[in-house]
């Protein structure tokens, strides 16, 4: 088969891999389609040891069983489901786990090996080409909002980075019927794109010099981050999102005389899944706007080069 090895400084050979063998109480997936993701920058800088790609939808291959050709998505946590996270339902935590597509092979390929349990079915009105959506754009944002929904109550919101995750927030968040939102972004064409979703565009100085009950860091970048926690109101919540091999932010006055609620968000738990396609289900037409365009595998280092400079919003690798 073949499989993408990401090479570092923006590299992506298309090799011929040997086929992945499924190990006890897994399956091999044929894959139909992975979104490209911004955490997907780091392996593509690096380089990394295994076959990136993590935002999975494929068919089960399982020749003479009921599941061969079953359409799924790939729940990246191999959660074990026995530890105190796994039995409170917080399979996203769970310490045992690996990620498919970070430490196991990912979706950049024609086919991997996935535990039974990380299957998830994908009913039959959402199509192939959106079934992506439902983990990261819908699934790691509706989390985050959730989580923040413990603290404080709906009203305005600031997102902070309008890229893939950064979208997908301001379109959970008017879902789940938040107030007036706005949003940073530098990238005009993304800003342009917020701004058709009926959101406000502002400026770093302009954003710091209000107060949000909630705010959304979803640029993985340092000063998204001081950003993010100049604009939190008092007794609001910041929501870190994005994600960086590193960060440091210098404590201020302002931040310093300030509660607040600061809450790192990874993923999701299971038990959120029908609740995010029920997301898609209801606004449909809203997400499908954010998957604006395809690339085999051949053509994965330049959908890269494009998504990095801001031009594609979520596009998808389908390698058939």
């Amino acid at each position: 088969m073949k499989a993408a090895r990401f090479l570092g400084e923006g590299r992506i050979a298309i090799e011929d891999a040997a086929e992945p063998v499924a190990g006890p109480d897994e399956v091999i997936v044929d894959v139909a389609a992975c979104a490209l993701c911004g955490s997907d920058f780091r392996p593509l800088r690096q380089g990394w040891p295994v076959t990136p790609g993590h935002e999975i939808f494929g068919r089960v291959r399982a020749p003479g069983t009921a599941a061969h050709g079953q359409r799924v998505l790939v729940y990246i946590p191999t959660f074990c489901g026995q530890c105190a996270q796994c039995q409170a339902g917080r399979t996203n935590l769970c310490p045992r786990a690996e990620l498919l597509g970070w430490q196991r092979p990912g979706g950049y390929a024609q086919a991997l090996a996935v535990p039974r349990q990380c299957l998830l079915a994908v009913p039959d009105d959402i199509p192939d080409h959106l079934a992506p959506l439902l983990l990261d754009a819908i699934g790691t944002t509706a989390h985050g909002i959730r989580l923040a929904s413990r603290v404080v109550e709906p009203g305005a919101a600031l997102v902070v980075g309008a890229g893939p995750i950064g979208l997908g927030s301001l379109m959970v968040l008017q879902a789940l019927g938040w107030g007036k939102l706005a949003v940073c972004e530098p990238n005009p064409a993304r800003a342009n794109f917020a701004a058709s979703l009926g959101v406000e565009l502002l400026s770093a100085e302009a954003a710091a010099a209000r107060a949000f009950p909630l705010v959304i860091e979803a640029s993985g970048k340092d000063a998204g981050r001081a950003l993010a926690l100049a604009a939190v109101a008092p007794m609001g919540a910041a929501v870190q999102l994005g994600e960086s091999d590193q960060w440091q932010i210098t404590e201020t006055k302002a931040l310093r005389r300030k509660d607040f609620f600061l809450i790192r968000s990874f993923y999701f738990p299971l038990g959120e899944y029908q609740a995010n396609i029920e997301l898609l289900r209801a606004h449909r037409a809203t997400f499908e706007k954010l998957v604006d365009d395809t690339a085999d595998l051949a053509g994965l280092e330049a959908l890269f080069a494009a998504f990095a400079r801001g031009e594609r919003l979520k596009p998808l690798m389908c390698p058939a």
